[in-house]
């Protein structure tokens, strides 16, 4: 069970529960305990490291919030799948980039590709008339086929007409853009918030209706700041985890420097000036 450094200090400040979860932890994040692998039970957490039960599932409750292990009822507590990370500011990746760069293999199952008229944010962000047509590409995204998020994507008609022959299953979509149509990204802003699954998300994606779930809207701008793809892509709030990076500086006019000599670049439209 614990190893010997692992002993809960009952002369300490830190309150026991917070301890033993940092002990249980470690083993997790350790791969001591693999995903899907049963913890020791209750009594025996507290049997190796002289608590209460009631210490335990504190312990156990504050991991379960945190996505670190789940339970199922009458069987016991299991270690979860770790989280798959997605860069989200200063470096417009595209799905396929961001789990590639990790060795995770992807699949994408396309549930409607075809042309509709804009409406909504899709005509707001691409700063298109109502009725515009756009290609709209709606995908469901899974990890080692595991569903991980729900995308939905809006594109300029005229700019992209080759997507309709295209097949999205295993392919970049950015990637494709730039080959077959010509379209080159530079920036982007991307919204993030939370929000809880609808039923056909749910259903889907092989959770409960009104689990939560990370909304992201994002638009995409050519160099010269013309809006080329508006997407809204709703990811599991249990499997995924976002990485933001963040840039310190001290002069207001030297935040494009700072992220210059990182190799990064805000774009004109929301660059400090």
């Amino acid at each position: 069970m614990g190893e010997k450094s692992e002993k809960i200090d009952f002369d300490g400040h830190i309150p026991f529960y917070l301890q033993l979860k940092g002990f249980l932890q470690r083993r997790i994040e350790e791969g001591i305990w693999k995903p899907n692998e049963m913890l020791p039970s209750e009594s025996k957490l507290c049997s190796a490291y002289g608590i209460s039960r009631t210490v335990v599932r504190q312990a156990l409750r504050e991991m379960e919030y945190e996505g670190l292990v789940y339970r199922r009822k009458g069987k016991g507590t299991f270690a979860a799948e770790p989280k798959i990370l997605e860069s989200f500011a200063q470096r417009l990746t595209g799905f396929h980039q961001d789990m590639a760069e990790q060795g995770l293999s992807t699949s994408d199952e396309v549930l409607f590709l075809g042309v509709v008229p804009a409406a909504g944010k899709a005509a707001d962000f691409l700063k298109l008339d109502a009725g515009a047509e756009v290609i709209k590409l709606r995908r469901l995204r899974s990890v080692k086929g595991e569903p991980i998020a729900l995308v939905t994507t809006y594109l300029p008609a005229n700019l992209c007409m080759k997507m309709l022959e295209a097949d999205f299953r295993n392919q970049s979509l950015y990637v494709f853009l730039e080959r077959e149509c010509g379209l080159v990204i530079d920036h982007g802003r991307r919204l993030i918030e939370a929000v809880v699954a609808n039923e056909e998300e749910a259903r889907l994606m092989g959770v409960k209706k009104g689990a939560p779930m990370v909304l992201l809207d994002s638009i995409s701008y050519k160099e010269d700041g013309m809006p080329v793809e508006y997407y809204r892509a709703v990811h599991r709030g249990d499997r995924t985890r976002f990485e933001i990076e963040l840039v310190r500086y001290r002069e207001k006019d030297s935040l494009n420097d700072a992220l210059a000599k990182r190799g990064n670049q805000m774009p004109p439209s929301i660059a400090v000036r």
